[in-house]
Parts: structure tokens; sequence; C-alpha cells
């Protein structure tokens, strides 16, 4: 079973960047495909961005293209998240799932492992 931890979130103005990271435990994390999703008080579970396994597949939101870039190091069990232009509505606890089918959609019900997420708060 894969564990999951994110970092990288923290209090910036409206128009920063930030760099998300989620570690995972497992040597063979490269058989995962992975996803980023955010939740903010009061509101759904929203998809972000995904990954493939290998990195040759990216999905995005479409609120979010061009902002957000998913990224992957599987040398590093590492998968990546780049936020920039930040604005207040980002503001949400960020997490990652690892879908161990090789799913990377939308639906957050076929990730199977999660970690506990990072917040992002934007400031106006």
């Amino acid at each position: 079973q894969v564990q999951l931890v994110e970092s990288g979130g923290g209090l910036v103005q409206t128009g920063s960047s930030l760099r998300l990271s989620c570690a995972a435990s497992e040597h063979t994390f490269s058989n995962y495909a992975m996803g980023w999703f955010r939740q903010a008080p009061g509101k759904d579970r929203e998809f972000v961005a995904s990954i493939s396994w290998n990195g040759a597949s990216t999905l995005y939101a479409d609120s979010m293209k061009g902002r957000f870039t998913v990224s992957r190091d599987n040398a590093r069990n590492t998968v990546y998240l780049q936020l920039n232009s930040l604005k207040p509505e980002d503001t949400a606890v960020y997490s990652c799932g690892a879908s161990e089918t090789g799913y990377f959609g939308r639906t957050p019900e076929n990730y199977n492992y999660w970690g506990q997420g990072t917040q992002v708060t934007v400031s106006s």
C-alpha cells in the first residue's frame, strides 16, 4: 500500500506561485497514475490535474489549464504541481491521489490512495 505525503503549501499573495510536492513511499511509484484534487471549505472535492504513470500524458481542469502544471519524477517517487498566477479562489486543501489501475481521469473515486493534503491560501 502506497503512502503519500504532500508538501509545499502556504500563504501567498494574489499572483504568486507555489510548487506542491507529493512524495510516495513505494519504490514501485512508477506503476501508479497520479492525480491532484483540491477542496475548499464548504465545497466538493474538485479535480485539478493528473498524469499518467510515465508522465507522457496529462489532463487538466479547464479552469486551471495554462496556470497549473503537473509533472513527476519517478526516480524520486514524487509528483509535482506547479501553481502560477494564484488567485484567492484557488484557496483550498490540495491532495494527491494514486491510481493502481493506470486511471488518471477526473473522478476521485477511481484513485486508490490519498495523502492528507497541503493547505494553499491566497490572499487578495
